[in-house]
């Protein structure tokens, strides 16, 4: 076991680990810490605790100390000049003519990097633009091209559930979602209602697939023949959470009923035959 302790760094959603050494660190606190970029300021998400070495992405980075009130007005100061900075580089985007969308600015702590992350459909030749802000902010300036999850990730906002984006607010790792599992959750297959705001497929489509692939094994597939107490028919809707299907016992739809899907036994899978129906008395 080792001693770490949890942080975040800025608004995002991903804890990392770091080594406290001797110092006693609790939530909510603010710590400057040695990263790869540099000292950087991060908040304390969890206070000291033990946890299994095998969970650690060597090597351990350590904690310079616990945040001072200089620290906090510092990053304050980083925050404002990052405001500065964001108009400046607007300015030269537009000055070069360049097809690109400017979504965040970032100092480092100790001032020593300034990084302009943005998004554009084409690549861009943005070293002129580089000259050009290095020689206005007199540090390390470096660019970086985000896809549009990233950038609803750093924008943040509200869903169309009316709660704010889950990849802004909890999940720490994009994660990924195929159109598949939107049909295994009888989802409308319209983008427009299985897209989240930044154009892709839904994050939250993720969070029951587990559920619906342990369900669907014990479902019969819209298409199957199957044997039900009211006699034979062909599903043609299916209900795995609930484990109900509904099935067509005609030609038309005059004859639907619902069956627990432990009451209907499979004779073809998908979509084979329709079963005969029965004729009637006197034809």
């Amino acid at each position: 076991m080792t001693t770490v302790i949890g942080v975040s760094f800025r608004n995002a959603t991903k804890t990392y680990y770091f080594d406290p050494g001797d110092l006693n660190i609790t939530a909510h606190d603010y710590v400057i810490v040695e990263t790869a970029r540099g000292a950087e300021y991060a908040k304390v998400v969890f206070g000291n605790r033990e946890v299994p070495t095998s969970s650690i992405v060597a090597p351990l980075k350590r904690v310079i100390r616990i945040a001072t009130e200089q620290d906090a007005k510092r990053n304050e100061e980083n925050r404002a000049a990052e405001e500065r900075a964001h108009k400046i580089c607007e300015e030269k985007i537009a000055k070069h003519k360049l097809e690109m969308k400017l979504v965040d600015v970032e100092y480092t702590f100790d001032n020593q990097k300034l990084l302009f992350y943005f998004t554009a459909e084409n690549r861009v030749d943005f070293r002129e633009l580089v000259k050009d802000l290095a020689s206005v902010f007199r540090t390390r300036i470096e660019l970086r091209q985000i896809g549009i999850r990233d950038e609803a990730k750093m924008m943040g906002g509200l869903g169309v559930c009316g709660r704010p984006f889950c990849c802004s607010s909890f999940l720490p790792d994009f994660v990924q979602v195929s159109i598949k599992m939107a049909k295994e959750q009888n989802f409308s297959l319209n983008s427009a209602k299985i897209s989240g705001s930044c154009g892709r497929l839904m994050c939250c489509l993720r969070y029951e697939h587990e559920a619906y692939e342990e369900a669907l094994k014990t479902t019969p597939p819209i298409g199957s023949t199957v044997e039900t107490p009211g006699g034979p028919g062909v599903v043609i809707e299916t209900r795995p959470l609930l484990q109900t299907v509904k099935v067509r016992h005609d030609e038309g739809n005059n004859n639907v009923k619902l069956y627990a899907c432990e009451e209907v036994k499979i004779i073809s899978a998908g979509k084979g035959k329709k079963p005969k129906v029965p004729a009637k008395d006197g034809n």
